[in-house]
Order: structure tokens, then sequence, then C-alpha cells
């Protein structure tokens, strides 16, 4: 799958959010990278910033949270798991753009297993 398909299918994950939460999601950009830090060559997604929760009278004049959105260990998982179809990689991405965006709203990696998004 190219770059451009698997952003698509980014933006699409990012269109099915519910519009009642996007309208409450702030100061936030997502991108699309190929790989993760070396460190963590798994890694799917990540959320960088300050959750929505955690925001105060401080929060003024800071660079946007940012989600990113990993490329090759997403496709590289859906081909060992479950044999690299696209139907794969459209629920991966789903699950991690879910997962991401519940870190903005301060939701912690625990809660979201127990809701299936982890």
């Amino acid at each position: 799958m190219t770059r451009e398909e698997f952003e698509e299918l980014v933006a699409e994950a990012l269109d099915r959010i519910p519009p009642e939460l996007t309208r409450l999601m702030d100061n936030v950009a997502v991108f699309v990278e190929d790989e993760p830090p070396a460190d963590d060559p798994e890694l799917l997604g990540l959320y960088e910033g300050t959750p929505l929760t955690e925001r105060g009278e401080w929060y003024a004049g800071v660079l946007p949270d940012r989600i990113t959105v990993y490329r090759g260990p997403t496709l590289r998982m859906v081909e060992r798991d479950d044999g690299g179809g696209r139907e794969g990689v459209v629920e991966e991405v789903e699950i991690t753009v879910v997962h991401e965006i519940a870190h903005h709203f301060g939701i912690d990696d625990e809660r979201l297993h127990a809701l299936g998004y982890g």
C-alpha cells in the first residue's frame, strides 16, 4: 500500500469520528510517518501533547498536540496477522486513530484496552 493510500485511510478514519467529538478536539494535528522511533519499532501510533483533561489556565500559545500514525509497522502487523488484506489495514488504522484521539481526551491505555482499542 502506498503512502498516499495509507494517508487516505487515516483521513477516512478521522472522518468517521463523530462530529460531537471532533468539535471538542483542540489544538491537535495528525500526521503519517513511515516508521516509528528506532527504540519502539512496532509502535502503530503516538500521541504527544497535553490531554484536554490536564489543560488549565496556563495552556496558551503552545504548539499543537501531535498524533502520528506509523505506516510501516501497521502494514507489517496486518501482513503477519491477517495476510495483508486492505480490510485489515482499514480496521487497524481506525483502531489506532481512535486510540490516539482518546489519549487527547485523557483516556489511558488501560481503559482503551478494556474497550477493545488496545
